[in-house]
């Protein structure tokens, strides 16, 4: 089931420990993915916390918002670039994403499968999708205080398996969120110290999100009808005998 949008609006935009987590989180996909000029760039469920820095360089920025969640104007003073959409039929022409990330949408969908094609349908043949899901092993998973303790939790081993049956390559998986969910004073002083260092002393696994990402396998070309090719013709009939035309009424001598 989808969060709300105006829950997640208020903890990432209108609380520290929210706003922590968004700074955490996009400066690891910054890590991963730099901002390049003339991409498309687009997000799927509440990612939209992720994308300010792609505006200035890209052709085109989208935030796609499901209809269960609702949507919300973004970015804040600009044009919006925001839009609400069916949760498996999003308004965008097949291969023509450069840049895709799923954040608060996979494990929120009553139908993460469809989710997955319909990202596989948008993504372009050289684009990447980064996949954001609350870590089960994590301390993030384990309360309802914030957004990542809602829908399924996932190890990294199961949501690549999930990626691969759907047509992704899983490319590289990283972590985020290595501070506690604690709001307090203390942490929210902490919390770039345990993002820059806990990484290096402690599991990945102790992240509170799995971030995976994937390219898209090659889909193999179609012909219909008789297009196909035959190289090496059957051989199963040569034993078989070859008719013989039966002879033609015999003449009368003349």
């Amino acid at each position: 089931m989808h969060l709300d949008v105006l829950d997640l609006r208020n903890f990432y935009y209108r609380t520290r420990l929210g706003r922590a987590a968004q700074k955490a989180i996009r400066d690891q996909t910054l890590a991963m993915w730099p901002p390049r000029s003339g991409e498309t760039v687009a997000g799927f469920g509440f990612a939209v916390p992720l994308l300010r820095p792609y505006l200035p360089q890209a052709r085109r920025v989208v935030g796609l918002m499901p209809g269960p969640q609702g949507v919300m104007p973004w970015p804040a003073g600009m044009p919006n670039v925001s839009v609400l959409c069916e949760e498996t039929l999003w308004p965008l022409p097949t291969d023509c994403v450069d840049r895709l990330v799923l954040m608060h949408g996979l494990e929120t969908s009553e139908n993460p499968s469809a989710v997955l094609d319909e990202a596989g349908r948008v993504l372009g043949p050289a684009g990447r999708l980064l996949v954001i899901v609350p870590n089960r092993a994590g301390l993030w998973s384990r309360g309802d205080s914030t957004p990542f303790g809602f829908g399924r939790p996932y190890s990294a081993g199961q949501l690549e398996a999930q990626l691969k049956r759907h047509g992704f390559t899983p490319e590289r998986t990283d972590s985020a969120l290595y501070m506690p969910p604690q709001g307090g004073r203390f942490w929210m002083r902490t919390a770039e110290f345990w993002e820059r260092h806990a990484r290096h002393i402690m599991p990945w696994r102790a992240g509170g999100v799995i971030m995976v990402e994937a390219s898209r396998q090659a889909r193999a070309p179609t012909r219909g009808g008789l297009g196909a090719v035959v190289r090496a013709p059957l051989k199963v009939l040569e034993g078989a005998a070859r008719p013989v035309a039966e002879p033609g009424p015999a003449r009368a001598p003349g």
